[in-house]
């Protein structure tokens, strides 16, 4: 397997792709959709979670089909967990599954060290080499030309914050662990001098007009809107789970720094596709550009 290092590239401008919620029609729609990506100059692409639809089996049979479809991209395949293939997996139409058991099964086949899947692997920072995080392996970063990239494993189903369900027992240090590796990935920026930080986790945290207080996202977004306001560059939250393609700034207006927000919800579900990100790290009033890539 060849080894792609982000550091010592030479372009200062680059693209790469963000795909989720993918193949809820059948595996081909991500097998073409691999295909289209792997004629393009991108650098790296994002999954941003749920591997199938929710209302189908969470087998290992799919898990695997999947890891060897990520494993068919030509360039880096970064992925964050969706709900579809592990909080949602108690549904009967699912199995049933034990959640808690599907997520070791992913961590363990997805997460197993820290490489990223693709036929070019990018060695990537892991929460888990941390002894208080050890249990957290998907939790990424890794920084390209200047722009720091981060994971975050915050899905829907309101982030697992769900007390009717055994499985929720995950959610307090999960959401600790989630908001301990967005601070430090804000320091080490800072650190670093970054002009623009990038975070991908599955969860449309700004699906709903407003979150009740015991939202599974007020912790991590209260947190955020925090670092924001020191931080003062340009973020990007690339988000998936509501299905709709969207670009816009859903904290403008909010307070200091927050203007900076721009935030991608990648298309999915009945129409698998995937948005192209450019990134110019020189240009302060726009770093990135976003496009749909099918259309």
């Amino acid at each position: 397997m060849a080894v792609f290092s982000a550091s010592t590239a030479q372009a200062k401008n680059f693209q790469f792709m963000a795909i989720g919620d993918t193949s809820y029609v059948s595996p081909s729609q991500l097998d073409q959709l691999v295909e289209r990506i792997n004629h393009e100059p991108t650098r790296f692409t994002i999954h941003v979670g749920d591997i199938k639809s929710g209302s189908t089996l969470c087998s290992d049979d799919m898990f695997e089909r999947v890891y060897g479809q990520f494993m068919a991209f030509d360039k880096p395949l970064i992925y964050t967990p969706g709900d579809n293939e592990w909080t949602d997996c108690h549904r009967k139409n699912n199995g049933p599954y034990d959640p808690i058991e599907r997520l070791q099964k992913i961590r363990d086949l997805f997460f197993s060290s820290d490489q990223s899947l693709g036929r070019q692997s990018l060695t990537l920072e892991q929460q888990s080499a941390q002894a208080a995080f050890r249990n957290f392996p998907e939790n990424r970063r890794w920084s390209v030309d200047n722009i720091s990239f981060a994971t975050i494993h915050m899905v829907g189903s309101n982030n697992n914050d769900q007390p009717e369900l055994p499985s929720s027992s995950e959610f307090k240090l999960r959401n600790e662990a989630n908001i301990a590796w967005m601070k430090e990935t804000f320091a080490l920026a800072r650190n670093q001098n970054n002009k623009a930080i990038v975070f991908a986790m599955q969860a449309d945290t700004f699906y709903e007009p407003s979150k009740p207080p015991e939202s599974g996202f007020s912790d991590w977004l209260t947190a955020f809107q925090q670092e924001m306001s020191s931080w003062k560059k340009p973020v990007l939250l690339i988000q998936g789970d509501s299905h709709v393609f969207k670009v816009d700034r859903p904290l403008e207006g909010k307070g200091a720094g927050l203007d900076l927000v721009q935030r991608l919800v990648v298309p999915g579900a009945m129409l698998t596709d995937a948005v192209v990100i450019e990134v110019n790290p020189d240009n302060a009033s726009q770093i990135f550009t976003v496009r749909r890539l099918l259309n």
